[in-house]
């Protein structure tokens, strides 16, 4: 069971916009690669798992970026953590916002 979900936006330095997005892409490989449930968006990629996972994920995702060409990558994170609690997820969240319901 999840007991965590983090947000993580992969903002590498690059103009070039076919680098750009192939760096972003090579973050998001890492993350499939993963196991972990996650769900692309267009500002940020949410990941649900455990805590240590997700912690653990995110010099791989690093890596991934530098390994596709990245000289420097800035990211914004956003964690949350519930050790005890049902931590609801990113279907519970947007289940009825969205189409096809």
């Amino acid at each position: 069971m999840s007991n965590a979900a983090m947000a993580i936006q992969v903002l590498p330095q690059e103009k070039d916009t076919a680098k750009l997005l192939k760096i972003v892409d090579a973050a998001i490989a890492e993350i499939d690669t993963s196991g972990l449930s996650y769900e692309v968006g267009s500002f940020e990629t949410t990941i649900e798992g455990n805590l240590d996972e997700l912690i653990a994920l995110i010099p791989a995702i690093q890596k991934a970026c530098v390994a596709a060409g990245a000289e420097m990558i800035s990211n914004y994170i956003k964690l949350s953590y519930a050790p005890k609690k049902h931590l609801l997820t990113t279907d519970e969240k947007l289940h009825k916002y969205r189409k096809n319901n």
